[in-house]
């Protein structure tokens, strides 16, 4: 697990906007020499693109469906056994209970292939592609988050970077231990000194003179199997020589590391709030000897392995979540069928039917979220990383807050342990920290669209120095700003959806032109001094999130409309509900971020903030010792 910031330092800031933690996020600027070389592939990324006030549709209309009639009935029969493993094997309140997996669960989970989900079939795994695992995911959700954890720890990011990165050799040597061969796997980056940012790790793996091995010493916290891993990608600090300068620089690379290199040891296991059942330890590293063979990627590249790790399986958790709402969802449903409270069902009470309207509102939002960014990379996409980040933020929070609703409509019995919901938000609790915090991936997700959008103005700067050659560029900008700003023209997404839904796709239209307009407006305002503002970052963050979840929905009840599935009119106006109250809210934070009296409320909230931690808490004169 990362470690959990809440709100980084200004350094942790520069170093997102400069990439060097998310660098992956927004393809670099080549140099004008090597521009000429290679053309410049497209951002496809919706995201992206409407940071600059542009649509780009091709990852979201119209809504992606990659899997095959065939690849849908073996998806299937391979979904069934885990569905039967959870009902007959797995007992969630026991996990919990005793704050392990017994191992007989375990060893059945390894039979089924579960711990080689995405292994290709050659080295032993089930080959499932990231759509399948993402529906695996739903399943694992709606069931054990506490299990899922020491699955997704071993898979999604544990071994994820021998798929991603490895040589032929590595993946021959180690796929086949980890997918079939009973061999736990961890991704061991957090250090007591670096959470969220990783560039302060201290570990550090020193070259044997012959360079042959590597000798690491350090130790890592909070590492989900650390106590179960025998085989770990470990981030170390190495001596790296710039071969243009010949300067010696200190960067991170990756290694895997085997328990049986000896020198690595593991605490016990941490007693948490939640996932009670995954095994969470502190890992040391004395004097391990790690062939040079092992190093992951390339030298002096580990920011590089992990962001990409954590930016490739992040999707999952989406889709583990809208699982879990699922459940959640159910559990207050069959209450509010069944409790009678004044005579009547209280599933006809107003206040219960707006809880589980937007309870459901939520999960339809956090799936299709989900599936559309799986789907997406299956077919081949690089520009998902703002999109991953997204998922995250709402799904973690959109989970949270189902939970919570659902223990208020079962009342006293959804706070005792039998219904299993205080289990499951206890569980819950870790999503808003784990994988990056949600306040940094707010900031990533606001800096790197501003980035993107600070790019565009740069380039349209370039070309107002030399008009007579940028003709076509500059009346192209110049007529798009006009008819935005005065509501002609603008972003049209009529032709992307249903009848039905025209008018919420009106407002989301609007919601993407307001969106552009004040991202530039605030950049031309602030310049490079937005790094500062994060809380008009973080305005900006969730105006972009709530347009995602409206694209996302608009494109997926358009698809289930034109195939006329038995769900379409409940899906229709659950997107006409979300586009209704996410419009609300998107005015409402670009307002606040373009507003000159957010300054001035900043600087107060600042003032406060100083003075609280100046004073290790409270200052107030308590009430009775008023005179």
């Amino acid at each position: 697990m990362l470690k959990l910031n809440s709100y980084g330092s200004r350094k942790l800031i520069l170093d997102i906007y400069k990439y060097r933690f998310y660098s992956a996020a927004v393809p670099k600027r080549k140099p004008e020499n090597e521009a000429s070389k290679e053309p410049k592939r497209p951002n496809e990324s919706f995201m992206a693109n409407i940071f600059r006030g542009t649509l780009v549709s091709k990852q979201v209309f119209p809504y992606p469906d990659v899997l095959t009639l065939e690849q849908k009935e073996t998806t299937d029969s391979m979904l069934d056994p885990f569905q039967r493993f959870f009902s007959d094997v797995n007992n969630a309140a026991r996990n919990d209970d005793n704050s392990v997996i017994d191992d007989n669960t375990l060893k059945n989970l390894w039979e089924l292939g579960g711990m080689g989900i995405q292994v290709p079939s050659e080295y032993g795994g089930l080959g499932m592609n990231n759509t399948q695992y993402a529906r695996l995911c739903q399943i694992v959700g709606a069931n054990d988050l506490g299990l899922g954890i020491t699955l997704g720890a071993h898979q999604s990011i544990g071994f994820k970077g021998i798929l991603l990165y490895g040589t032929p050799e590595q993946k021959a040597k180690y796929l086949p231990k980890v997918a079939s061969e009973e061999v736990y796997a961890a991704f061991a980056l957090t250090e007591p000194s670096s959470g969220s940012d990783a560039n302060s790790i201290r570990s550090r793996a020193v070259k044997s003179a012959d360079n042959k091995y590597y000798i690491l010493n350090g130790s890592k916290i909070w590492i989900s199997n650390g106590g179960l891993a025998e085989v770990m990608t470990v981030f170390a600090q190495t001596e790296q020589i710039d071969k243009k300068t010949g300067e010696k620089k200190d960067k991170v690379t990756a290694f895997i590391v085997e328990r049986s290199f000896g020198g690595v040891t593991s605490g016990p296991p941490e007693k948490k709030m939640g996932i009670k059942a995954s095994n969470t330890t502190e890992v040391y590293f004395e004097d391990v000897k790690i062939p040079i063979e092992n190093v992951l990627g390339k030298e002096g590249e580990g920011f590089k392995v992990a962001v990409n790790i954590l930016n490739s399986g992040r999707f999952g958790m989406g889709a583990t979540m809208s699982g879990t709402m699922k459940k959640c969802i159910e559990i207050a449903t069959a209450h509010a069928n069944s409790r009678v409270q004044f005579g009547q069902k209280i599933k006809e009470f107003g206040t219960i039917q707006e809880k589980l309207a937007k309870m459901n509102i939520l999960q339809y939002a956090t799936e299709s979220m989900a599936f559309m960014i799986s789907q997406n990379m299956d077919s081949g996409s690089q520009d998902y990383h703002l999109e991953t980040a997204i998922s995250k933020i709402y799904s973690s929070e959109s989970a949270w807050h189902v939970c919570d609703e659902a223990i208020q409509i079962l009342g006293g019995m959804g706070f005792m342990k039998e219904t299993g919901l205080e289990r499951i938000m206890r569980d819950l609790r870790i999503f808003r920290i784990f994988e990056g915090t949600n306040e940094v991936l707010r900031l990533f997700v606001a800096l790197s669209g501003v980035q993107y959008a600070g790019n565009h103005l740069k380039e349209l700067q370039r070309a107002l120095k030399n008009p007579a050659a940028n003709l076509g560029f500059i009346f192209k900008e110049a007529s798009r700003r006009a008819t935005t700003t005065i509501g002609l023209g603008g972003t049209d997404l009529s032709t992307f959806v249903v009848p039905e839904l025209q008018e919420s796709a009106k407002r989301t239209a609007a919601c993407i032109d307001l969106f552009g307009r004040t991202t530039e407006e605030v950049l031309v305002k602030y310049n490079k001094n937005i790094i500062n503002e994060q809380i008009i970052l973080n305005h900006l963050a969730n105006a972009a999130i709530d347009i995602y979840a409206m694209i996302a929905t608009l494109s997926r009840a358009t698809r289930t409309a034109q195939l006329n599935l038995p769900t379409a009119e409940h899906e229709l106006n659950l997107t006409k509900a979300l586009s209704i109250q996410a419009t609300e809210r998107v005015n409402q934070h670009l307002r606040k971020a373009s507003s000159g009296q957010l300054q001035a409320e900043n600087k107060l909230i600042s003032t406060l903030a100083k003075k609280i931690c100046e004073q290790d808490g409270v200052h107030s004169t308590g009430v009775i010792d008023l005179h």
